[in-house]
């Protein structure tokens, strides 16, 4: 369980396939901290460390991770969102994040606001996720409020903080980004269709 508040960057340093299979090392500053088996979210993918060496971690990606989210893009020296899992008592920043992508979206637009962006995403409306104006969305990790929902679109208006702290800062026109919709939208929508 995530909160889609990002502690920190990452950078990709190596990417190995074995079989169908991607591992991925990450630097991040947090790494001392780290243990075999912990949950991390990747740009909102929830994946498990399988090895600490140094300054570096691992995790592997396996088929259905890769088709589903923007993962099998990363390229060496890349930025990554992290976020490590939340710990019991914690406050909760975002929202309720589970780090289980439904799908990708494109960024279709990036406008500058004096000092805010906004960002426009497009993503195929046919996997039945919806957003909700003034709801919940995970973009990359990033817990963000909708604005100007459509059926196929939607943006997000981001603060500099967090254009600073997360991997926004690399987003343009084109950059195909992971989507986690909101948990409570996603059960409403699945039982107004039964």
């Amino acid at each position: 369980m995530f909160s889609g508040i990002i502690e920190t960057l990452g950078e990709v340093t190596s990417l190995n396939k074995e079989k169908s299979n991607l591992h991925i090392s990450i630097e991040a500053a947090f790494t001392n901290e780290l243990k075999i088996d912990q949950s991390i979210a990747h740009n909102g993918v929830c994946l498990t460390v399988v090895d600490i060496k140094g300054n570096e971690y691992t995790v592997t990606a396996i088929d259905e991770t890769l088709n589903k989210t923007n993962i099998g893009l990363l390229n060496i020296g890349d930025k990554v969102n992290l976020e490590r899992c939340m710990k019991l008592g914690d406050r909760l920043d975002g929202h309720i994040v589970q780090g289980h992508v439904d799908q990708t979206a494109v960024c279709t637009s990036v406008e500058e606001s004096n000092g805010s962006w906004t960002y426009t995403f497009e993503y195929d409306a046919a996997q039945n996720n919806i957003t909700v104006e003034k709801g919940s969305v995970c973009v990359n990790g990033v817990s963000l409020t909708v604005v100007n929902s459509k059926d196929t679109s939607f943006s997000v208006c981001i603060i500099p903080y967090t254009h600073e702290h997360t991997n926004f800062q690399f987003i343009k026109k084109g950059t195909v980004v992971n989507l986690e919709f909101d948990i409570l939208g996603k059960y409403i929508s699945k039982l107004m269709k039964k």
